[in-house]
């Protein structure tokens, strides 16, 4: 059976609209309320949906830079608009966190850093990875919210050093980075949620191998019309 061959492939999270734009591709043409009543018949139900709290605590920033995204997550091209936040891991070990910058354009993740510790290192290592992955030019709005990583000296000199564009959300407004919050979402109820590690190590496999191979290249996402960020970035090439 088609569908349950996609719905494992897909780590039991796509629903019936994932799975029936998969199916088109390959060839196989299917209405989409047949694919979700074949889906209800053989019990194939994605993953169940789980909070999450923020990381990051933005009450006490100072000096935040002007919310200069406002909001508006639609890039025309690459590296013309990246957000950056920090999420964390639990282990049997003890806490990972995760910082990661992602390119409004294609959603792609380009650039991310792990540490047992929540510093400013952390944020740094980030952007500097998604730097020296993507070389930017001078101009690129870098969005974030106001915690203490991002409003740090060097973080700042590093934006200013490249030329490019602080924004900072307003204290306590998720919804001015939803797009990074929707990737953190993805990740802990596709992925992690369903697990529990042992040790850091083990998280640390985990997220990379959900990032790299699954989430940029793999996973469908409907805001850039069903394809897989590294196919976007492809096609926009092409």
């Amino acid at each position: 059976m088609h569908i349950k061959r996609l719905f494992y492939r897909y780590r039991r999270i796509y629903g019936a609209p994932r799975i029936h734009k998969v199916l088109g591709a390959e060839g196989v043409f299917c209405g989409l309320n047949r694919v979700a009543r074949l889906m209800q018949e053989n019990r194939l139900r994605p993953r169940s949906v789980r909070k999450f709290r923020l990381t990051t605590d933005s009450r006490n920033s100072r000096n935040p830079a002007p919310n200069r995204l406002n909001r508006d997550f639609v890039a025309t091209e690459p590296n013309q608009k990246w957000v950056a936040d920090v999420t964390y891991i639990p282990s049997r070990q003890g806490w990972l966190y995760l910082a990661t910058v992602l390119d409004l354009f294609s959603r792609k993740v380009v650039g991310w850093s792990m540490a047992t510790r929540l510093d400013s290192r952390l944020a740094q290592r980030a952007l500097l990875n998604a730097i020296q992955a993507r070389k930017p030019r001078a101009g690129l709005m870098v969005h974030s919210d106001q915690g203490a990583e991002y409003y740090a000296a060097n973080y700042q000199s590093i934006l200013k050093e490249h030329g490019f564009i602080s924004s900072m959300s307003r204290k306590g407004d998720c919804y001015d980075n939803a797009v990074m919050e929707s990737f953190f979402h993805s990740l802990k109820v596709e992925e992690l949620h369903h697990q529990q590690f042992d040790t850091r190590d083990e998280a640390r496999a985990t997220v990379f191998e959900y990032i790299e191979m699954f989430y940029n290249r793999q996973r469908l996402h409907s805001s850039i019309g069903y394809v897989s960020p590294v196919e976007f970035e492809e096609r926009s090439v092409a």
